[in-house]
């Protein structure tokens, strides 16, 4: 192949990466996860405390469930139409969070959010899987929900002290919108069937559930760690704590390291290895949450989860076919809703019950990771 032609192919590629990126940025990175950073605001304002504030993340957290649980039962659903619906809904929900009411509003407009967001992730991470799902254009694409984190968490630290909570709330809608602007162009359909990727599936059937089974438990350990970092270290140092969301998105941002590791050796020892270093993070937490074990944890974390979410959906359509992304997706979202009400029972004085129960279920992940790489027979790329 000529110079020129790899060039054009890169440029092909590259296109939808960045696309894709920028879509996952809006829809997740600031979309769906713009919640953490703008919470204190919202309760500091008696717009809600505590409690409403988990039963409104529940709400967030079930709406993304039922989201890929409907694009698992109805793939055909997963078009470019519902992908650009999904993008205006998820936009209107965050700016009508500013409005004033029950606490039944927030908490209906954030599931709302929820599946709107998965019907964007399920969207752009198909987009991704078409063009190979390997390489550093999927890197690129999944480091876009790091670029978001960090993007929505400095935006909060630089206009939490000159905005109220609605304004803040507008401005993430705002931020928003911008980002999925590019990716309304993605060529978003239903994933199709090859006879031989279903010859594949019957082979490694064992490989298919082991996979599912370690994200299902990677979405609970995840979830633990996302849900209690910020108020675990804020306990402790408020200011650190309201920056661990910064350095979770920064060091989320380059996914694309997880895609060489891929190719350095194969997509299931680095999963394998993500989800040992996320464990370690969980530890780190149950035994510590002051400032530098805190700060390891949450670059151990951010640098881990979208990698794992990119390496887990490749390796579920290797397995299958496109429409993986969506059964994957519903099982973490499953994950998600179970994790807080795991360790609910033993949130007392502190989390480091919670965070040690993480460790084992991502513990349990790993090993179920580790079947996907011994019976998956998938060739390095």
């Amino acid at each position: 192949m000529t110079a020129s032609a790899l060039l054009d192919t890169a440029r092909r590629t590259l296109a939808p990466a960045l696309a894709a990126g920028a879509g996952l940025a809006g829809a997740m990175g600031v979309g769906r996860f713009a919640y953490t950073p703008l919470l204190p605001a919202m309760v500091d304002a008696h717009r809600i405390d505590a409690h409403d504030g988990a039963l409104i993340a529940a709400a967030n957290y079930a709406g993304y469930l039922a989201g890929a649980v409907l694009l698992t039962r109805r793939p055909n659903l997963n078009s470019r139409t519902a992908f650009r619906v999904s993008a205006g809904i998820l936009v209107v929900s965050e700016a009508l969070v500013a409005l004033p009411g029950p606490i039944v509003l927030p908490a209906l407009l954030r599931l709302i959010a929820g599946l709107a967001s998965a019907v964007l992730f399920v969207g752009c991470a198909g987009a991704i899987a078409r063009l190979g799902g390997q390489g550093h254009g999927a890197g690129i694409a999944f480091g876009g929900v790091g670029f978001g984190i960090a993007l929505t968490g400095l935006a909060a630290l630089a206009a939490r002290p000159v905005l109220p909570w609605q304004g803040l709330w507008l401005g993430a809608a705002g931020l928003t919108a911008v980002l999925l602007l590019p990716a309304l162009r993605l060529d978003i359909h239903p994933g199709r069937h090859s006879t031989g990727v279903v010859a594949l599936a019957k082979r490694s059937s064992t490989a298919w559930r082991a996979l599912l089974i370690a994200y299902t438990l990677e979405g609970v350990g995840y979830i633990v760690i996302g849900t209690f970092l910020v108020a675990a270290v804020g306990a402790h140092n408020a200011a650190l704590g309201s920056a661990m969301w910064v350095i979770v998105g920064v060091a989320a941002a380059p996914a694309v390291l997880w895609s060489m590791a891929a190719r350095r050796w194969t997509p299931t020892t680095a999963m394998v290895l993500a989800l040992l270093a996320q464990c370690a993070a969980a530890a780190l937490l149950a035994g510590s949450t002051t400032t530098w074990p805190a700060i390891v944890a949450a670059a151990l974390f951010g640098g881990t989860f979208m990698g794992i979410t990119m390496l887990a959906i490749r390796l579920g359509t290797e397995l299958t076919d496109h429409r993986a992304a969506a059964t994957l997706t519903a099982g973490y979202g499953a994950g998600q809703m179970l994790g807080p009400l795991l360790v609910a029972p033993v949130i007392g004085d502190g989390y480091a019950v919670a965070f040690g129960i993480a460790t084992v279920v991502l513990a349990m992940a790993t090993a179920a990771a580790v079947v996907v790489a011994r019976d998956g027979q998938l060739k390095r790329t």
